[in-house]
């Protein structure tokens, strides 16, 4: 897969799910400052830079009188808009290697 996907593009390969893009909807109503969400196997989203980089689904989600259907909606099109990110993962050795002394 190319290096730059958007999590709608992983959502069509299939490789993330309704219940991955819904959970990731709920993280960020829950807690919008949210910036490392594992979005799929190797991915994650940032989740707060998604939305606000959205103009519409910022506007929607920050308005107190946005209907919550609507609010959803504007973050769950942020989030399928979002690239992803490879997440990083630490090695097996860099976790049970102790620190070098000095």
């Amino acid at each position: 897969m190319a290096a730059s996907l958007t999590v709608g593009d992983l959502f069509k390969a299939k490789a993330v799910t309704d219940e991955q893009v819904n959970a990731a909807v709920e993280r960020y109503l829950v807690a919008p400052e949210t910036s490392a969400h594992p979005i799929a196997e190797g991915y994650t989203v940032d989740l707060a830079a998604a939305v606000a980089g959205h103009g519409w689904a910022s506007r929607v989600a920050a308005n107190p009188r946005t209907h919550p259907l609507l609010k959803r909606a504007a973050v769950q099109t942020a989030i399928l808009l979002a690239r992803a990110r490879k997440a990083r993962t630490v090695s097996k050795k860099a976790r049970t290697d102790p620190p070098a002394p000095r």
